[in-house]
């Protein structure tokens, strides 16, 4: 039985690389049916994603406060408080300013 040594993706296609034999690339469109595709979330999803991230907000500055946080995460301080700030807004959060009610302003 072959094994499988790798996934490669290309557009439109899923190419099987084995431990034998010839890479296997499979088109996309058929593995995938339209009920497998999300159609994406919803408008009153998008308020919670950001009172979620106004979330972490308020637990990050309340850690970095209490001093058990620094301004740098991960063990190598790999990502830094700036990463941070910026995912949350990316997420449509305010650092500066969290509002957890989920509304527009």
């Amino acid at each position: 039985m072959a094994v499988v040594t790798g996934i490669t993706f290309e557009a439109g296609y899923i190419t099987i690389h084995y431990d034998s034999g010839a890479p296997v690339q499979q088109d996309v469109a058929s593995i995938l049916r339209a009920l497998d595709i999300p159609t994406g979330i919803t408008y009153s999803q998008v308020s919670s994603v950001t009172a979620l991230a106004n979330l972490v907000v308020i637990l990050i500055r309340t850690l970095i406060d209490r001093e058990i946080l620094s301004e740098s995460f991960l063990e190598g301080g790999d990502i830094n408080l700036d990463d941070i700030v910026e995912a949350i807004e990316n997420m449509g959060g305010d650092y500066g300013d969290p509002d957890l009610t989920g509304s527009e302003t």
